[in-house]
Order: C-alpha cells, then structure tokens, then sequence
C-alpha cells in the first residue's frame, strides 16, 4: 500500500495524472478522475503570481471534494515567496503541496525556477526546507534526472531532499537540457528506489504511452507508481487500460465513437462552466484533435469543432460527428 504522509492512501500502484500547464484543470482533471486516476495534481502556479494576488494563479487553486486526494503545484525561485505561497496554498486545504523542479521551459528556467534549480542544488534543498518547515501539509518534489548529461545527480538529489522531509518524489526520467526530446531514462530512476536509504514513494514519469510498456516498466524498475502526463490528453481512458491490463493481462477494448464523443461533451461543458462560455470554447480547442485521433473521416468534424464559437456549436457538431463516424469507424 503505497502511502504520502500519514492520511494520504493511494492503494497498491497508483497513478497518477502529471501535473501540466494549459492541459491539468479542473475540467480536464474531472474526466481522468472518472476514468479511474488515483492521484492528480492542478497545473504548476507562479509562486511570485500567488503574491501578487494574479488572477490566473489563483484560480488555479480552484479544488473540489470529488477530487480528492489533489495536490497542488507551486513554482519559484525566491525562497520568502516559495514559503509565503504554501500559506496561502494551504489555506485551500489541498491533500499536500507539491514542487515543481522539473518543468524545462525557459521562461521558468531563466528565473532559477523549475529545472532552473537543477544547477543550483544547494538552494534547491534550501528551497524544499523552507516550504517543508512553512506548513503541516506533506509536501512532495516533482524533478529531472539533472540539468544535462555531465550532471544526472538524481541519486543524490533524492536523498537530501528526503533528508530535509519531502514525503514521495516523481522523477521524469529526462534532463533539462532533453526537454521533451529522445526516450525517457528510467535506470536512474530505477536506482533511486532501489538505494535502501530512500524510504519515501519515488514514482517513475515518462514515455509511459500504453499499458503494456506500464506493467514491463513497473516491473523492471520497482517504482511505487507511474505518473502519466501526455498519453492522457485527449485519451482519459488510459488510466483505466492500465489498470485493466494489470489485472488481467489483457487489453481494454478501446473506447467507441459514442464513448468518445461523450466524454469530449462532458469536457467541454465542466470547462465552460467553470471558466465560462467564450473561454471554455477557446480553451477546448487543442483537446480535440486528440478525442478524434485516429477516427476516419475525422478531420472535417475536428476543423468545425476548432472553429466553432459556442456551446451550442459544438454540441451540434457532436452530434452529427457520432452519426456520421460511428458508421465509418
């Protein structure tokens, strides 16, 4: 039974939803919640924004009970900010509050945050200490293998930010300097299970894009969990397949047409009511291509969906989509 802290159970294997910027919100984390995800995080947040009282920042500390168990993700460099924002993060009372040090973006990394910090891990055992000791929440580490190849120190890293209370890391099985590019590295990841003083959960992230390579990769690499980022977007079933795969060794059958249509629907009305009609439209629009993905004759049905400007738009494009695919598909 894979425990964070001493109140959050996640069962034998979790997995869990990656926490992702303009992809991981509420709307979006409802869907994966239905499909069977033991464990989300909200979209990283600008601990610099939260100060500011940006508006941005603070919705993304909107979590509801159906949720639950949630972390949420902050973000920084500053370590009077970092601090200042697990208060006000904690007074959204989150299951636990999670670090971003992996995120390789360079308009984070250009600020010392994110894999920022990978060059500088003093301050980054600085930084965890200080928000650790700033609340009575667990808190946990998101982070790469290191900055570049000269210096995959993820062994080490892991220990000391053990040492100073994290209570699970996740590790992207990439450098900063690979961003997203070539195959996850999973060996170090490996190893950092395996290193007998490391007591916390350490979850595997990255490449996990079936069920198959899920099981193969739990078990050569021991993990405690598989946190899934890319193989969800637009394909919430994954979670499910996985699942299901582990206990019968068989695949899922994939989701029909109707399946599909109905969850996009699903989709487009928790982001419309939650970040409004004109916003929840324009913000569906990169998840579409994805619940179409692989259908024939879909590409008409995902240009009118893209272009469409309201709600009852792209219900009716729905409609006559599930009609038209679900003969040829």
């Amino acid at each position: 039974m894979v425990t964070i802290g001493n109140n959050i159970t996640l069962g034998d294997f979790p997995l869990l939803l990656a926490p992702m910027e303009d992809v991981s919100d509420p709307p979006f984390r409802a869907v994966c919640k239905e499909q069977g995800v033991d464990f989300m995080y909200t979209e990283f947040i600008s601990s610099e924004g939260l100060i500011r009282d940006a508006i941005k920042s603070r919705q993304k500390l909107d979590i509801f009970d159906y949720e639950r168990p949630i972390g949420i993700q902050i973000f920084g460099g500053d370590e009077e900010a970092m601090t200042l924002s697990a208060k006000i993060v904690a007074a959204t009372n989150p299951d636990l509050i999670d670090i971003n040090f992996g995120c390789p973006v360079k308009k984070v990394v250009c600020k010392g945050a994110g894999a920022g910090i990978l060059k500088d891990i003093p301050k980054m055992i600085q930084l965890t200490k200080a928000v650790v000791d700033s609340t009575d929440l667990p808190v946990t580490v998101k982070t790469r293998l290191g900055w570049d190849d000269s210096s995959k120190n993820i062994e080490e890293v892991a220990e000391r930010l053990q040492d100073v209370g994290i209570q699970a890391l996740a590790i992207h099985g990439r450098t900063r300097m690979q961003m997203y590019k070539g195959e996850a590295d999973w060996t170090l990841i490996g190893k950092v299970k395996n290193n007998p003083r490391i007591k916390i959960p350490i979850f595997g992230n990255g490449d996990i894009d079936s069920p198959q390579k899920a099981l193969e990769y739990k078990n050569r690499y021991g993990v405690d969990g598989i946190m899934i980022g890319r193989a969800a977007i637009g394909y919430p079933w994954f979670f499910k397949e996985v699942k299901h795969y582990f206990a019968t060794g068989e695949l899922l059958a994939p989701p029909t047409v109707a399946d599909r249509i109905a969850v996009c629907r699903n989709h487009v009305n928790k982001s419309v009511d939650w970040k409004g009609e004109k916003l929840g439209i324009l913000e569906m629009r990169r998840h579409y291509a994805t619940y179409l993905k692989g259908l024939r004759n879909a590409k008409e049905f995902r240009m009118q969906l893209v272009n469409a400007q309201s709600l009852e738009e792209v219900s009716a494009i729905l409609i006559q989509s599930e009609a038209v695919l679900s003969e040829c598909n």
